[in-house]
């Protein structure tokens, strides 16, 4: 698969509120939740977020401190809760890396801390 064609299918999945089969989340990212978890608690991230990509499918996991996770469309639809001024800014950026990532065969994986302005 290109990275062109990986992009495509991230976009359409993150930007345009595509589809998310199930499957391609319990096959490449279900069994990264400990992992997950131990590195944002190592990191001390406020949550931490993977993406996958197979044959123009697109799976997503995202993990809360509290330890709630979130699959595929919830992810996504979480993700837009946390950054709700800033998502689709942030994927546009996000996407081109994911994608170079996929296409070596990795999966982004993207802890992300919160900072407090008033204290800045």
């Amino acid at each position: 698969m290109t990275i062109t064609h990986i992009r495509r299918a991230l976009e359409q999945a993150l930007l345009h509120n595509g589809a998310m089969p199930h499957t391609l989340y319990v096959h490449e990212l279900e069994e990264l939740i400990d992992e997950l978890t131990v590195s944002m608690i190592m990191d001390h991230d406020a949550f931490i977020f993977a993406v996958t990509e197979n044959n123009n499918a697109v799976a997503m996991i995202l993990i809360e401190q509290s330890g709630t996770i979130f699959i595929n469309a919830d992810a996504r639809a979480r993700l837009r809760t946390l950054w709700p001024k800033g998502y689709a800014q942030n994927m546009k950026k996000l996407i081109p890396v994911f994608a170079r990532q996929i296409q070596r065969n990795e999966i982004p994986i993207n802890g992300v801390k919160f900072i407090n302005t008033e204290e800045v």
